[in-house]
């Protein structure tokens, strides 16, 4: 659609399309090519695709996956000291020797009962509660029991269907373009 407005940059011209061809035929990125032509990325992804145009997403994807590894170590790392805080809390808990600093009458007395009292108990429980809580939270974010993994074949079933269907419908995928699946 030559001379189709975009958000910034006026019309998108025959010299753009040109342009755009060549720097990927050199095997430029999205972003590469969004730069070097000083439009959106937005802008690229959508006239490469009117163009036939596909990018090699395998490095993003490979990257994606690395930090995600990343990120699944470090909540690892988190959850385990969490744990370490309940389990220190609740030992602390059941101990039975602490040792309190109260002020009364403007001094410090310092006392140990065999019993913590009951708020005490209680910030100590709520403590261990949250710990506990927030680790289990964490683990569930990398235990999806095999989600990810049929959220990943249904992505790639809808883009097999939409291929076929553009097959069908010219091999453009301009034709009904508004009623693929």
């Amino acid at each position: 659609m030559p001379g189709r407005k975009t958000s910034k940059g006026g019309p998108f011209t025959r010299k753009e399309r040109n342009e755009l061809r060549r720097l990927h035929a050199q095997g430029k990125s999205r972003n590469d090519i969004a730069t070097t032509m000083k439009r959106s990325t937005r802008t690229i992804s959508v006239y490469a695709e009117q163009m036939g145009l596909g990018f090699d997403r395998t490095a993003t994807a490979a990257a994606t996956e690395a930090r995600m590894q990343d990120f699944k170590a470090r909540r690892a790392a988190i959850i385990e000291e969490l744990y370490g805080l309940a389990e220190d809390d609740l030992a602390y808990l059941k101990g039975g020797e602490y040792e309190l600093i109260e002020v009364s009458s403007g001094s410090a007395v310092e006392y140990k009962p065999t019993r913590l009292p009951a708020q005490d108990r209680r910030a100590l429980v709520q403590s261990i509660s949250s710990a506990m809580t927030t680790a289990n939270r964490m683990e569930a974010i990398d235990n999806t029991n095999g989600v990810d993994e049929g959220i990943s074949l249904l992505g790639q079933l809808a883009t097999g269907l939409t291929a076929a269907y553009q097959a069908m419908a010219g091999g453009d995928g301009s034709e009904g373009a508004g009623d693929a699946p």
